[in-house]
C-alpha cells in the first residue's frame, strides 16, 4: 500500500527523533489513512484516503448495497 492520499496528495514526511541528550536520528511521518468505499472518478472503488480528508467531506461514501453486511436469518 502507498503511503499517499488519493484526495489532497498528502504523503509521509521527514523528521528528526531528538532525545534528552540531544542524540538526533531520523524519523518519518505517516500520514493516518484509512480504505474506504467511496465514489471516486464516478466508480465505487476502495481508495486509501487521510482522515482529514474524511473530515472535512472530501469524500463521498459508497451507498451499502443489499446483500452487503447483512446476517443471514
Amino acid at each position: 500500500m502507498s503511503k499517499e492520499c488519493k484526495i489532497c496528495g498528502k504523503k509521509p514526511m521527514v523528521g528528526n527523533n531528538v532525545s534528552h541528550a540531544h542524540n538526533i536520528n531520523k524519523r518519518r511521518f505517516n500520514p493516518n489513512l484509512q480504505r474506504v468505499r467511496a465514489l471516486f472518478n464516478g466508480q465505487v472503488k476502495r481508495i486509501d484516503v487521510c482522515t482529514s480528508c474524511i473530515k472535512a467531506g472530501k469524500v463521498v461514501k459508497a451507498p451499502v448495497s443489499k446483500f452487503e453486511g447483512a446476517a443471514e436469518a
